[in-house]
């Protein structure tokens, strides 16, 4: 199916999550700049509307885990985003969990990292030639065709058809997308939790490229299904290449992870 109807899609084997976030704030430029230099070529990334409608790279419902303010996106304008600083808190992070001052240079080196929109991030994927898996972000009280129908065409226009996967839980989101492009210049990911009984009829009224699941629900016969209907199938987010191994011996087409060079000696 892929090969007949979809871009020619080179997925690979390593996806970082929001960029490379095990090293840098989660899904800024900053984490996508270090996913490069680390030799990642693809990053998954999360997609919102901020209350004015400007499309940003974030995926919490509101900016308190991973700025310095407190609001929901749906009650920011542009502006005001634009003053939080998104960077500190990750030095922060790293001095709670290995109780020293590890986190210091970390402080320092991404203080001041702003929210990115969705124009500056993909002005920055296609600058660096990487490939994204760019997800349509649906919180409580978001609308979700109003989200696709300002993501996709930016999209569409930045970025070459073998250099970006939309995915969403959404079926409404991924439904306006279709309805946007064809397979031919646009592939979709169906993305689920667990695989749903009737995962056939949903993967192909989406006619989707790619499967994304929860790494620790994927059986064996499920991925040997997956893999015979034609769908490539991602398993997200993983961090522990040991406890993913066998996934790659059933046949998985890539691994999203925090921190996706820990996997190189595996995948």
């Amino acid at each position: 199916m892929s090969a007949r109807t979809h871009p020619a899609i080179a997925l690979p084997t390593l996806i970082g999550h929001r960029g490379y976030s095990a090293r840098a704030p989660e899904n800024t430029l900053a984490a996508v700049r270090e996913a490069h230099r680390a030799g990642i070529q693809w990053v998954e990334i999360d997609v919102q509307l901020l209350g004015d409608g400007t499309p940003v790279i974030w995926h919490d419902r509101d900016v308190s885990r991973c700025s310095n303010g407190t609001a929901r996106l749906a009650r920011l304008d542009w502006e005001s985003a634009a003053q939080l600083d998104a960077g500190a808190w990750f030095g922060k992070k790293l001095e709670e969990r290995f109780g020293d001052e590890s986190g210091d240079r970390f402080n320092e080196r991404f203080r001041g990292e702003r929210m990115a929109t969705l124009t500056e991030m993909l002005a920055l994927l296609n600058a660096l030639e990487m490939g994204v898996n760019l997800e349509l972000k649906l919180n409580p009280g978001h609308d979700p065709m109003a989200l696709a129908r300002r993501v996709i065409p930016e999209t569409l226009a930045t970025l070459p058809a073998e250099q970006r996967v939309i995915s969403s839980f959404s079926r409404p989101a991924l439904d306006v997308a279709r309805e946007m492009a064809p397979p031919a210049e646009l592939a979709l990911g169906a993305l689920f939790k667990r695989l749903p009984r009737r995962w056939q009829r949903h993967c192909a009224e989406l006619q989707a490229f790619s499967v994304h699941l929860d790494w620790r629900y994927i059986t064996r016969q499920q991925l040997t299904a997956l893999r015979l209907a034609g769908y490539e199938v991602v398993g997200y987010t993983a961090n522990h290449p040991a406890a993913f191994a066998p996934l790659w011996q059933w046949g998985i087409s890539s691994v999203i992870s925090d921190d996706p060079v820990a996997f190189m000696a595996s995948a």
